[in-house]
């Protein structure tokens, strides 16, 4: 093994509470919008892409109505992310610096473009990871980016860390073993590795 790629929610970090803030504020301002979006709304949405997101939190609007209120709070989440920052699980920096020093890091996370840069602006993990993708930037699906950050790194022997069944079969698609994250948001069918918290890492790697 050379290489080390990870999910973001549910495995790095739990951004809900102040993600929810951030687009509860866009919702209630937005005429057409009702009600508001609450942190167990958002433990439904983990793993999933933008549009796949709006479909299940605003099923009462149209698909351009959806798209449009999901990327206005897009844009609000990374002004709030910036200043607020998520909540990280426990010992990741002291696992992510000692892991780092074995092994090529990396983030692929179903997300929109400026998310991560949000994670590395708040909490100062940028310097152990070497690379990143997501949706966001390239419309690729994750197991496609998992497969680009692989081809653009030239990785050997990668491992994909991640909580959900989606990135179960990310990792499948790209062809790499998958470390579930049990503590995480979502349930899996299947896994090479389980982990029950960041540390166990170490004892795995």
């Amino acid at each position: 093994m050379d290489s080390i790629i990870f999910d973001l929610d549910g495995t790095l970090w739990d951004s809900r509470r102040t993600v929810s803030k951030a687009w509860s504020e866009v919702v209630k301002r937005t005429p057409y919008a009702e009600g508001e979006v609450t942190e167990e709304d958002l433990k439904g949405t983990m793993g999933l892409q933008i549009r796949e997101i709006s479909k299940k939190l605003f099923p009462y609007l149209d698909e351009e109505h959806q798209l449009e209120l999901i990327k206005e709070c897009c844009k609000n989440e990374q002004i709030y992310l910036t200043k607020e920052g998520g909540q990280l699980f426990e010992g990741i920096e002291n696992v992510l610096e000692k892991l780092s020093q074995k092994y090529k890091l990396f983030i692929v996370s179903n997300c929109e473009e400026g998310y991560i840069e949000s994670f590395y602006s708040y909490h100062k993990l940028e310097k152990y990871f070497l690379d990143f993708e997501n949706p966001g930037r390239t419309k690729l699906s994750k197991g496609e980016n998992i497969q680009l950050i692989i081809d653009r790194n030239h990785l050997n022997s990668p491992v994909y860390v991640g909580d959900t069944q989606g990135d179960r079969d990310a990792a499948a698609y790209a062809g790499i073993r998958f470390v579930y994250a049990e503590y995480g948001f979502g349930d899996v069918d299947s896994y090479d590795y389980k982990i029950e918290d960041m540390s166990d890492l170490l004892k795995l790697f």
